[in-house]
C-alpha cells in the first residue's frame, strides 16, 4: 500500500457502489479496476474505470461494440478527429485492433476524492457521447460515407413526432 493509499479511499469503491445502486452488471477485476456493461440504444457499451495512484486519476474508458476493418480505419480516423474537434470532454480513440474508445480522465492531485456526481457525469458523458456518434462511426464503416457526410447525416436532429 501506498502512502497516498494509507490516507485517501480508492474513488473506485465510490465507483463500485454506484454501478450497484444502479444494478448494472460489475466486476472488480483488481484494486485498480472495475469493468462494466451497460445497454445502450444502438449497442451495448464495455465501461471501465481505471485509479492510477501514481498519477492521482481515475481513467474511464467506454468501449464501442464494434471493429473498424482495416480498408476503413482512415476514414473513421478522420471523422473521429472531426468529432474530437467539437468534445468538451474527453475524446475518442481508434486503437490499432480496430477498437474504438471513448477515453477521459478524472485529475484527484493533491489527495481530492472524487463524489458521486462527479462519477455518475463522467458515465453519462461518456456514454452519451458513444451512442450519439455511434450511427456516423456506422455510416463510414458499413455504409462506406465519408466522414463528413456520415457525420451530417448521423447528427441531423428532427423535428416534431412522427
Amino acid at each position: 500500500m501506498t502512502a497516498y493509499e494509507a490516507q485517501h479511499p480508492n474513488p473506485l469503491d465510490r465507483v463500485e457502489r454506484l454501478a450497484e445502486s444502479n444494478h448494472w452488471n460489475i466486476d472488480r477485476t483488481n484494486d485498480h479496476e472495475v469493468v462494466m456493461q451497460v445497454g445502450g440504444g444502438w449497442a451495448d457499451l464495455n465501461l471501465s474505470f481505471t485509479w492510477r495512484d501514481d498519477l492521482e486519476s481515475l481513467h474511464f474508458a467506454c468501449v464501442l461494440d464494434l471493429r473498424v476493418p482495416p480498408k476503413r480505419r482512415d476514414e473513421v480516423a478522420k471523422l473521429l478527429a472531426i468529432i474530437n474537434s467539437q468534445m468538451i470532454h474527453g475524446h475518442f480513440d481508434l486503437w490499432t485492433d480496430g477498437s474504438i474508445v471513448y477515453r477521459y480522465a478524472l485529475l484527484l492531485a493533491g489527495g481530492a476524492e472524487a463524489n458521486d456526481a462527479q462519477c455518475e457525469a463522467v458515465i453519462r458523458i461518456g456514454v452519451e457521447a458513444s451512442q450519439r456518434y455511434y450511427p456516423a462511426i456506422q455510416f463510414v464503416v458499413w455504409a462506406g460515407h465519408s466522414a463528413e457526410d456520415a457525420l451530417q447525416s448521423a447528427l441531423l436532429e428532427t423535428m416534431g413526432e412522427a
